[in-house]
């Protein structure tokens, strides 16, 4: 079962009350552009290359070690639909305008955009991000890009960790768990329980 089957399956049941049934069979959310991985279309309110960015941002923040990473989990295209879709105008408006801002104080430090940056240089510029981020800003509007990566962040932790890839190669999955055991054992270095 891929994310697409499991969120339309989820939100039948529900009666469409998570994301209501008029946007999942309305065919509001354009499925084939998430499964499309070179970029090729626009998705709701972002363009290819927003969305590419959005990839290399979520890939730096969750990139491919000894499991495949938030670019190959095609997190950016999921962060695409839920802004889209499930954000008001104006909060989709902060988000687009946060990505910008991220991108072009990433130019003022490094003389480059982030997709131009070396691996090194998009990962301590994310750290410097989280930092900003963690404190509490002195003033409003420079306050705007680390609330944007906070978020940013949170909706990449989310998309990865409920794709196909994220529940089952990341974390350990029982696609239909039997009973609740509420100690299980744990060894170091075991991945952690998820599903769908």
């Amino acid at each position: 079962m891929n994310r697409r089957e499991a969120i339309q399956r989820v939100a039948i049941l529900m009666g469409g009350s998570l994301l209501g049934a008029d946007s999942l069979l309305a065919n509001n959310i354009n499925w084939d552009a998430m499964d499309d991985a070179d970029y090729s279309k626009d998705i709701g309110i972002f363009s290819k290359g927003q969305i590419k960015l959005m990839n290399e941002v979520a890939d730096t923040i969750l990139p491919t070690t000894n499991t495949p990473g938030a670019k190959t989990a095609k997190v950016g295209q999921f962060i695409a639909v839920i802004v889209s879709d499930c954000y008001k105008a104006d909060e989709q408006k902060r988000f687009v305008d946060g990505l910008a801002t991220l991108d072009q104080r990433c130019k003022q430090k490094y003389g480059k955009n982030f997709m131009r940056c070396s691996k090194s240089q998009r990962h301590d510029y994310l750290v410097e991000l989280d930092k900003e981020q963690k404190e509490p800003p002195k003033d409003k509007k420079n306050g705007e890009p680390p609330v944007f990566f906070k978020t940013f962040k949170d909706l990449t932790v989310w998309g990865y960790f409920t794709s196909e890839i994220g529940c089952t190669q990341a974390l350990r999955m029982v696609e239909i768990p039997g009973r609740y055991e509420g100690c299980t054992p744990y060894q170091k270095g075991e991945r952690a329980w998820g599903g769908y």
